[in-house]
């Protein structure tokens, strides 16, 4: 008699079912969407889930000059970086980044939820961020998805 019942299936770039899934950023809050976004770039809705392993989703942000930034966090949300040299830390304010580029803020907000190593630099390559509806992923034919659906 087999005893087993089960096995724990572990996914791996062979097996893996990647996607392509498009998300409108208009309305939504900048925290909740790069949440939601970083578990579907890191595949955690799927059962297959592999931790050491990129089973998730390509995503394709558009609309990311249209995000929302909750109480002061416009002017007293700070993005700090450093030259290099001594005396070199720069920062920005949120309205600062989002005047240069829109779509950086989207982008700084996912990456820091994805991990610190090789695999969240291969994870973020799945990240496309455009303003406005147009995008150059037509071709990828991606799904559209609706953040708030998920948990």
């Amino acid at each position: 008699m087999n005893t087993l019942s089960y096995k724990t299936v572990s996914a791996n770039r062979t097996t893996v079912k990647k996607e392509w899934v498009l998300v409108d950023a208009d309305g939504q809050t900048l925290g909740r969407l790069a949440s939601k976004v970083a578990m579907l770039i890191r595949g955690k809705y799927k059962p297959n889930y592999t931790p050491h392993v990129d089973c998730g989703d390509n995503v394709v942000i558009i609309n990311a000059e249209k995000i929302i930034l909750s109480g002061k966090k416009w002017t007293e949300k700070s993005y700090i970086r450093h030259t290099g040299y001594p005396g070199g830390q720069r920062s920005l304010t949120a309205t600062e980044l989002f005047k240069k580029d829109p779509t950086r803020l989207v982008e700084k907000a996912v990456k820091g939820m994805l991990p610190k190593n090789k695999l969240g630099s291969a994870l973020f390559r799945n990240l496309n961020v455009f303003t406005g509806t147009e995008h150059n992923k037509e071709a990828q034919k991606p799904k559209t998805i609706n953040l708030n659906d998920l948990r």
